[in-house]
């Protein structure tokens, strides 16, 4: 089992943005000397507690701070980008990374966004822009000129040369093109059978374990469409994780601390708003109400000593049948760094040489 790291990036409303930057740069640096295998940075316009809307930014900067983890948008929200604009602006970015770039492609789930955008999310639009950009994007990188895609949603040209020396020339460093990651959240998630479909890295957003397990099952349905045999090694979990010497000061620096806040003022009452907090019950009985910050603590973080926290990720692990990479979920602890550095030093140096034995391409295959 690999780990690495998924953030929104999370940041309180009161921080400022530039503020915010530099501590995601910071942790990047961390995961980085501390040898973790990858991370992943979100994008979103209308989310205070989500403040950056351009993932490109951080990483190119990050790269430049950076020696061996692979980093890449988690992800692009495809429906507010021009698909010829953006597949040559990742082409870019992977030069400029050496060939360190994961790309993350997401359809954009908030309403807020869709209403900035004019996108109708709630029929489905923006899934089916998602899918229409990122054939676009494939097809620049990967298909001769000269061509015409002329879609629903957009009219994109790879014209042939121009008087003489004009023509389209840039492409990925990585050939064909960046390792394509896509995160899903919904049960028989579509956006995880499209990663099933094409051979791309299925994430499974921070979700009850139990639940999570029915993704896998979307995975092997896209990919029986296309008579490929997904991998559960490729399957990213992201999961709420927070070390310490003891579980009590563990459950103080989580739930009493940042990520408490930031489960209990914004996600909680956002997966409320859309009817999804039965993603995050144990039992389909439990009631909404009960499914508080404590609840998730309880039930869905990965929080404690380091022996504690190396049960509950085998634990989760044989529930799900098996995956390839833990991702820790991002926090803003620039209040306490020394607590969240060593809670990331503690999964890496004490708790992942516990778990060297589970091999997810040895696990069972359903």
């Amino acid at each position: 089992m690999e780990i690495g790291y998924f953030t929104m990036p999370s940041h309180p409303p009161e921080c400022g943005l530039k503020e915010g930057h530099d501590w995601d740069l910071q942790t990047l640096r961390w995961l980085d000397e501390l040898g973790y295998q990858e991370a992943w940075i979100g994008e979103h316009h209308t989310a205070p507690w989500e403040p950056h809307p351009s993932p490109d930014l951080i990483l190119a900067q990050a790269f430049l701070q950076t020696k061996n983890i692979r980093l890449g948008p988690g992800g692009f929200l495809l429906p507010y980008h021009h698909p010829a604009e953006l597949a040559n602006r990742v082409a870019m970015l992977d030069h400029l990374s050496e060939g360190r770039l994961n790309f993350g492609v997401a359809a954009s789930g908030l309403p807020s966004d869709w209403a900035m955008f004019n996108v109708d999310g709630m029929s489905g639009q923006n899934r089916d822009m998602t899918r229409e950009a990122l054939e676009i994007i494939l097809k620049m990188w990967t298909e001769d000129a000269p061509w015409t895609h002329t879609g629903k949603f957009w009219t994109v040209n790879k014209p042939d040369t121009m008087f003489d020396f004009l023509k389209p020339h840039i492409k990925p460093l990585q050939a064909p093109h960046p390792p394509i990651g896509v995160a899903g959240l919904s049960k028989g998630s579509d956006t995880l059978k499209l990663a099933g479909e094409r051979g791309y890295i299925p994430m499974s957003l921070n979700l009850n374990p139990a639940y999570v397990g029915s993704h896998w099952e979307s995975v092997e349905i896209g990919a029986a469409k296309t008579g490929r045999k997904p991998k559960r090694s490729d399957w990213r979990l992201v999961r709420e994780v927070f070390i310490a010497d003891t579980d009590e000061e563990a459950w103080r620096l989580s739930v009493g601390d940042m990520m408490g806040r930031m489960m209990g003022e914004y996600f909680l009452p956002l997966l409320g708003h859309f009817g999804f907090k039965d993603y995050l019950k144990a039992a389909p009985d439990v009631a909404d109400s009960d499914v508080t910050v404590e609840y998730c603590a309880r039930n869905n973080w990965i929080v404690g000593s380091p022996a504690t926290v190396t049960e509950k990720i085998e634990k989760i692990y044989h529930e799900v049948g098996g995956f390839g990479t833990l991702l820790v979920f991002g926090f803003d602890y620039k209040h306490k760094p020394e607590a969240w550095h060593n809670s990331l030093r503690l999964l890496k140096q004490e708790v992942m040489p516990r778990l060297k034995h589970l091999d997810a391409d040895l696990t069972r295959a359903a």
